[in-house]
């Protein structure tokens, strides 16, 4: 992937009514339980991101077969729980660390060996969290060192069991429950905090009998998935960075239609409000077992918080974009309990001091968070380190910036929200995808 850098300066109050690109973890799973189901899925508002096209992409060299009626859509013909033929190529999952731990429980039940591989980012990521609690349900799993590639070696005979996180990760449920489907006996996740239900509840829609409730989830191998359609809702992590735009650019007024407002993935709204925030949810519905709902956002002067520790598990990917209004708010914010941004696409909690820092920010890095100290920010260079949510958080802070901000290494905000960049312009930011020339 080419290197891209961004320049965001000072834009205009946010006017418009967008709608962002589909839910990224809905649009994996869907494309996951299309192919292990009988019949054929047809998914709408899939999310056009690299990500998930390396997750088709992977499931095609198995054997499954996807046709694209239009951008957006997909149709997928399962082959059903065993289906899937072995392929010896590796299966590259980019940059994309939801697709590969949830691949890893899948790929763990089947009779065929199968090797994972990623990026150079992906490839530093931590899988133990994964691959350990695979291996006591009995797979065979090599890595380098708790670190992609993942070798997984199939024909295992899996079992159930009950397994505790030490973190609260979705992905790591996932992936357990995943492999759940090809073991003997019962699988049962239960949490430290609950965490985002998204496998669970499409597991019902598809027919598999289980049994969840917030921070619990189980199932029993040996059933089977049947086929349904899918509408993914708009991602609530791509609609956070407009969110906060249009918190803190005064005289925004902004509705972002359709968002995901699964309760377990939007605390970043609860920590708004709390810092004095004004938005409404207005047109509220259900699609496919999700609340799906339109966001109105009018600008309002923020004020620091400590950040309440139980609201922290519901907004993980969404704390580089906290950390922007807590840089233009008045007075201390506090997160604490965020230690999971360490090992995301990059240090996330680093990334953003660092960055926030050059601009001028008051800040001081916590083991598991910071403590931001509002107040103005200003230009500099940054460095998003590859990360697609630290380029994007960075593009929103430039809109208050008393000069423009630099931001290096954007290209891998593809992976997860193509046409960032003309969406934001049209709603009222100043960012160009290179630097004008002196």
């Amino acid at each position: 992937m080419s290197r891209m850098d961004w320049q965001s300066r000072t834009g205009r109050p946010l006017h418009g009514e967008i709608v962002v690109p589909g839910d990224k973890s809905v649009s994996h799973r869907a494309l996951m339980f299309g192919a292990l189901a009988e019949g054929v899925t047809h998914i709408r508002g899939f999310l056009e991101g690299e990500d998930t096209r390396a997750t088709a992409a992977i499931l095609g060299t198995l054997g499954v077969r996807f046709d694209t009626p239009a951008p957006g859509e997909r149709v997928v013909h399962g082959v059903g729980l065993h289906g899937l033929r072995g392929s010896t190529d590796n299966l590259d999952c980019g940059n994309a660390g939801t697709g590969m731990r949830l691949l890893a429980g899948l790929l763990a039940g089947q009779a065929f060996d199968s090797t994972l591989v990623g990026d150079a980012s992906l490839s530093q990521r931590p899988m133990r969290r994964v691959t350990d609690p695979l291996a006591l349900m009995g797979a065979s799993i090599d890595s380098a060192d708790g670190k992609p590639p993942l070798r997984i070696h199939g024909g295992a005979r899996l079992k159930g069991i009950s397994y505790q996180p030490p973190v609260a990760s979705a992905q790591i449920k996932s992936a357990l429950l995943l492999a759940g489907l090809y073991a003997e006996g019962s699988t049962e996740v239960i949490e430290p905090h609950p965490t985002r239900d998204y496998t669970e509840s499409m597991l019902k829609a598809f027919g598999w009998p289980i049994e969840y409730s917030p921070g619990k989830a189980k199932l029993e191998g040996g059933h089977r998935l049947t086929a349904v359609d899918v509408d993914v809702p708009a991602d609530f992590s791509s609609a956070a960075f407009f969110i906060v735009a249009a918190c803190v650019v005064p005289g925004s007024n902004v509705r972002i239609k359709g968002v995901g407002l699964n309760p377990r993935r939007t605390g970043l709204l609860a920590a708004l409000e709390l810092m004095g925030a004004d938005i409404a949810v207005e047109n509220e519905r259900s699609s496919g077992g999700e609340d799906i709902g339109d966001l109105v956002i009018k600008y309002a002067p923020l004020h620091g918080v400590a950040l309440p520790l139980d609201i922290v598990p519901d907004m993980i990917d969404e704390f580089p974009a906290l950390f922007v209004a807590a840089a233009v708010a008045e007075g201390m914010t506090t997160i604490r309990g965020a230690a999971e941004l360490r090992v995301k696409e990059s240090d996330r909690i680093a990334s953003m001091a660092n960055g926030l820092k050059a601009c001028g920010v008051l800040i001081d890095e916590l083991p598991d968070g910071a403590m931001i100290r509002g107040g103005s920010i200003g230009g500099a260079h940054i460095d998003s380190h590859g990360d697609h949510r630290i380029a994007m958080s960075f593009a929103v802070a430039g809109l208050v910036a008393s000069a423009p901000i630099v931001i290096a290494d954007c290209a891998n905000v593809a992976t997860s929200f193509p046409g960032f960049v003309a969406l934001a312009n049209g709603l009222g930011f100043d960012l160009s995808d290179s630097v004008p020339s002196a």
